[in-house]
């Protein structure tokens, strides 16, 4: 589970710097960051991220619909929702669309890195 790509989406700098940050003290390179849910599709293509993670509440385009065009367009996405309390109803939407998990604002590091593990775990071939 070390060393994994990631891309970094949210419309506040604040939290792309403190995800970045908690990446990188779990081992991880943050290849990729975006405002938007528009910029975190074009993000998507330009740098292949093993593991997205992916505010829901953005301008232009929110998370849950980023979500379902990636998901579209790259079915092995792993796409990690980034919610605050009280969107629970968005979250089984971001669900729906594709993504793997979620984790809560603000994130910590230990919800953020059993996150990741339950994410990059490959099943069992029945």
């Amino acid at each position: 589970m070390d060393g994994l790509r990631f891309l970094v989406v949210d419309d506040s700098l604040l939290t792309i710097k403190r995800v970045s940050a908690l990446l990188a003290d779990l081992g991880h390179q943050v290849v990729g960051t975006a405002g938007t849910g528009r910029q975190a599709v074009a993000a998507y293509e330009d740098c292949k991220p093993d593991i997205v993670t992916m505010d829901i509440t953005m301008p232009d385009m929110n998370g849950i619909e980023a979500t379902r065009l990636i998901m579209e367009k790259y079915p092995e996405a792993r796409i990690i929702m980034v919610t605050s309390h009280g969107q629970e109803r968005m979250v089984i939407d971001s669900l729906a669309a594709g993504a793997k998990g979620y984790v809560l604002k603000p994130i910590k590091p230990d919800k953020l890195a059993d996150m990741i593990g339950k994410v990059v775990v490959t099943p069992e071939p029945a």
